[in-house]
């Protein structure tokens, strides 16, 4: 990891707190008690092959014994908050207890009393403006946006969002999610609206609605929720998502069909995401046994063996616990050097007008 990159990243996700503070190996006996008590824990949204989460999960009940309830792997981030909505009277397996969400999903779900406070025991090596000041929700990984191309199918790897607009690539382009609901999604149209040279937040979210409505109108856009599987079969031949699981896809499909990938030249967005506990969680002892491991060491590198930067990164690099062979494995650290993490505020208003006008200026129907 480049000097570079490191200065970069701290300037803009506030400085992820390079302290050298002891983090606690491990949780509070009274809450593993506690949460071995209630003897399960339901999450969501947690596919196995992002950021690692499937050794993630196997890890925490190896440690605890807890069981794990799995609830729909492939929703987006506005559908783990009807989740919480929608189970705020289930105390059963279908409620979830913890969330893990885009970084404008936190403030409001906070807002709307749907989360819980509760600060780990490594709080102070949490990003201090990717965390709420009262423990609603914390930061717990980045990645930036790319491409993932099948070069079975894709002569010629695009380099750039420009080059999607190709003849070539018509019928091949999709989103790795719904961009009315899923936070990946989202940010893939700002990024796309970065690119045009439009200012984060409203400006580039329009500029990546015009863009994507181009795309669409010449048939290069797939109104399919790209993944490992539709990218393998040929339906999303180019998947637009995050390098975290970019890679790992990569990594799953083991050359059959060879794939790239790529980050971007223009339009390098970086994406947080957080963590937070439902204000009805049915299991709220294993939720915070949960978010202890998360921001343990072991789950910390846990995330980074799935290619996620996590959130106490420089905290661990500073004190030595981050293994070279890890780092190895990341991409380069020029991917990385162009890439724009955009504020809290940026975010909410790209949202908005992605949201708001998805169905309008593009009308695709992402399924």
């Amino acid at each position: 990891m480049s000097k570079k990159l490191n200065t970069l990243i701290a300037a803009s996700c506030a400085a992820l707190m390079a302290t050298t503070a002891i983090a606690r190996a491990d949780a509070p006996e009274e809450l593993v008690k506690a949460a071995k008590a209630e003897g399960e824990l339901t999450v969501i949204a947690l596919p196995h092959d992002w950021c690692g989460y499937g050794a993630v999960i196997e890890g925490f009940k190896a440690k605890y014994g807890l069981k794990v309830n799995e609830l729909n792997p492939d929703a987006g981030s506005a559908d783990e908050v009807e989740a919480i909505k929608a189970n705020k009277d289930n105390k059963g397996p279908q409620a979830p207890d913890v969330v893990d969400v885009g970084l404008a999903f936190g403030p409001q779900m906070k807002a709307e009393g749907l989360i819980q406070p509760y600060k780990v025991s490594t709080w102070e090596e949490i990003p201090a403006n990717v965390k709420d000041a009262d423990g609603y929700w914390y930061g717990d990984y980045y990645g930036v946006m790319s491409m993932i191309v099948n070069k079975d199918l894709v002569s010629n790897t695009p380099k750039d969002w420009a080059d999607l607009k190709k003849p070539e690539y018509s019928g091949q382009v999709a989103l790795a999610g719904d961009p009315r609901a899923s936070n990946q999604a989202i940010l893939g149209v700002l990024a796309a609206g970065l690119s045009t040279g439009a200012k984060a937040g409203k400006e580039a979210g329009e500029a990546g609605l015009a863009y994507f409505a181009e795309l669409n109108k010449a048939g290069s856009f797939v109104p399919v929720i790209g993944k490992a599987g539709t990218l393998a079969q040929g339906s999303t031949p180019i998947v637009i998502a995050w390098d975290y699981n970019a890679l790992s896809w990569r990594d799953t499909l083991a050359g059959n069909p060879p794939v790239d990938v790529i980050v971007p030249e223009t339009g390098v967005l970086a994406g947080v995401y957080v963590q937070a506990i439902s204000a009805y969680a049915p299991h709220p002892n294993a939720a915070k046994l949960w978010m202890e491991y998360l921001y343990s060491d072991e789950g910390q590198l846990g995330w980074l063996k799935g290619y996620c930067h996590p959130a106490r990164f420089n905290a661990m690099s500073a004190a030595g616990k981050i293994p070279k062979e890890l780092l190895d494995k990341l991409p380069p650290a020029a991917s990385y050097e162009k890439a724009y993490f955009p504020t809290l505020e940026e975010v909410d208003a790209n949202k908005a007008a992605v949201t708001g006008g998805w169905d309008k200026v593009v009308g695709a129907n992402v399924q």
